[in-house]
């Protein structure tokens, strides 16, 4: 059961559209919003996975970064975590720990 994504080229809306079979699929959907059967289909969003440590074994800890990434704590404690690694410095549980804790924000329920 497919799911595709379409712009109306009439009225200018996207819309996501579930097809339950591929036949089905395959005909010419209206538009949600205006009726009309001028949709061009979109590429769909997709996600790309990894481990935590093949995320830390990629982060390059020199290239320049925004101000969006210093406000998600899980980038914070992934630079920190490579860098220290990075330095060959061995900070003990108690840093990936806290690391841990402020990725996740539960350092903020001990303040």
């Amino acid at each position: 059961m497919p799911i595709y994504e379409y712009r109306c080229q009439e009225c200018g809306k996207d819309q996501s559209v579930l097809f339950l079979s591929q036949r089905e699929a395959q005909s010419r959907p209206r538009c949600k919003h205006c009726g009309m059967r001028r949709l061009k289909r979109l590429l769909s969003r997709f996600a790309h996975h990894q481990t935590e440590a093949a995320r830390l074994q990629d982060f390059n800890t020199g290239s320049a970064r925004d101000e969006s990434f210093y406000k998600d704590s899980r980038n914070v404690g992934l630079w920190a975590k490579k860098r220290a690694k990075e330095m060959g410095v061995d900070l003990g549980s108690q840093f990936e720990e806290t690391v841990e804790k402020a990725r996740s924000g539960k350092i903020l329920d001990e303040l």
